[in-house]
């Protein structure tokens, strides 16, 4: 390890040379570690090509499920929710129990891991909505109906909100092909100081092909202003949960 004597200090790389700063100093160090064809081609590494293939499977599946569910995460303010997708995404893949390792993949794994998982991890939807929720999966649908409610009394609102507004998504995955399709149920606008009419949502399965499917119930808050919507503190409050897992 090389320590930088002179006054000039860098960060960064020059050649295979890496400058970096700590609290000793400027230091300084060649390149090195194990080459990309010794990786793929010797042996001895086998079992980190084996977790190189299971990585990539989860890394595109988990990608793939993110953007179905862009219309719901667009409006989540958790900076740590593909990070926690990927991770829960890497449990289904080694949940698979038909596939050797190396081999193994998010589409063969036990998709109900995913059920319950919480998009927001700071703004859970059962501290958010204490609301009697149902919900119904038939081959056809899957249906929430909530009873007319007070939204003061059984709804966190957050500092700000003047409206909010409650959302079935439904999504359908074809890890195979890369396919996906996303459906919405959307409640109206409710205002908050307003009591709120019971609210039935509707996804309709026969628009979401594929091999796997996810169901999530969200709540937005907005403000609005001259009739126009403003988040609250860009979504921090917003909630919203995967309640329902299918594997066609």
């Amino acid at each position: 390890m090389a320590k930088q004597a002179g006054v000039i200090t860098l960060n960064g790389k020059v050649g295979r040379l890496s400058f970096y700063k700590t609290k000793d100093g400027y230091l300084a160090r060649e390149k090195g570690g194990v080459s990309k064809s010794r990786i793929m081609n010797d042996a001895r590494f086998a079992r980190t090509r084996e977790n190189l293939k299971e990585f990539a499977d989860n890394a595109s599946s988990a990608k793939l499920f993110r953007d179905a569910l862009r219309p719901v995460i667009a409006k989540i303010g958790d900076r740590r929710l593909n990070l926690r997708i990927t991770q829960v995404m890497m449990k289904v893949l080694q949940s698979d129990l038909v596939n050797n390792r190396g081999e193994r993949m998010v589409r063969a794994g036990d998709w109900n891991l995913l059920k319950d998982m919480e998009l927001n991890a700071a703004s859970s939807l059962g501290s958010t909505l204490f609301l009697e929720i149902s919900y119904t999966d038939s081959p056809t649908a899957w249906a929430v109906a909530i009873p007319a409610f007070v939204p003061q009394d059984f709804v966190a609102l957050p500092k700000g909100a003047t409206h909010l507004r409650i959302t079935a998504t439904g999504v359908g995955l074809d890890f195979a092909t890369g396919g996906r399709a996303v459906q919405t149920s959307i409640s109206d606008l409710l205002p908050v100081i307003d009591p709120a009419a019971a609210i039935s949502l509707s996804v309709d399965k026969a628009t979401l092909p594929g091999t796997h499917r996810g169901f999530v119930l969200s709540v937005e808050f907005v403000q609005m202003v001259n009739g126009s919507e403003y988040s609250i503190n860009n979504g921090a409050h917003n909630a919203a949960k995967l309640v329902g897992v299918e594997q066609v």
